[in-house]
């Protein structure tokens, strides 16, 4: 692919970034901003709109190198392990989804509290990358389907370890969904930048 390409790629994921930052970032935290919107405090508005697109900068250059990462791996993984790469990518999806689930409920969950937000949220993330893949191996071949749904999923869960490890939920949320809608759009754009089936 062209330098001018990597450019463009880089350019209009970081506005991708940008843009689900602010979306995600009000409506996250709506009952923090709302009196904002109420009192028409449009500095004010100004200045979060500003932060949560530094915010969506930063989760967009996570999912860069998390996306430039995991083509290298891929590589690597085709040429070494051959035919096995994608059973191995399977039984990987299956492992990070339990250690996401259980791991989680073991070090986060207290006494008396429903566990389902520990479930509904991996199974969520998953589904999400499911239909990704699915337009992925339809854009390209149906060979691109498990490697879609690795990426979407292992790399979308390593990248947004640090607000797992923090365990606060708007922030869970925060860079969730600007990973998942930033991993997306670099899988889906990526063909049409290389102009080849891949």
């Amino acid at each position: 692919m062209k330098s001018r390409n990597w450019v463009r790629l880089f350019l209009s994921t970081l506005l991708v970034g940008a843009i689900s930052g602010i979306i995600t970032g009000f409506a996250v935290k709506w009952s923090e901003y709302k009196d904002l919107f109420i009192a028409s405090d449009y500095v004010e508005i100004l200045m979060v709109a500003f932060w949560l697109v530094g915010v969506g900068f930063t989760f967009s250059i996570i999912s860069q190198m998390g996306f430039f990462a995991y083509l290298s791996v891929h590589r690597f993984g085709q040429g070494m392990f051959k035919g096995a790469w994608n059973p191995a990518q399977v039984v990987l999806i299956a492992f990070v989804l339990f250690d996401l689930i259980y791991f989680r409920i073991q070090v986060f969950a207290t006494e008396g509290e429903s566990i389902s937000s520990y479930v509904w949220v991996p199974i969520g993330i998953l589904v999400f990358s499911l239909i990704i893949a699915f337009f992925k191996s339809r854009q390209t071949n149906r060979k691109a389907f498990i490697p879609a749904v690795f990426f979407m999923f292992v790399v979308t869960v390593i990248e947004w370890v640090p607000a797992i490890r923090a365990n606060d939920g708007s922030w869970l949320y925060l860079m969730i969904f600007p990973l998942l809608i930033c991993n997306a759009y670099q899988l889906l754009i990526l063909p049409k930048l290389t102009k080849q089936k891949s």
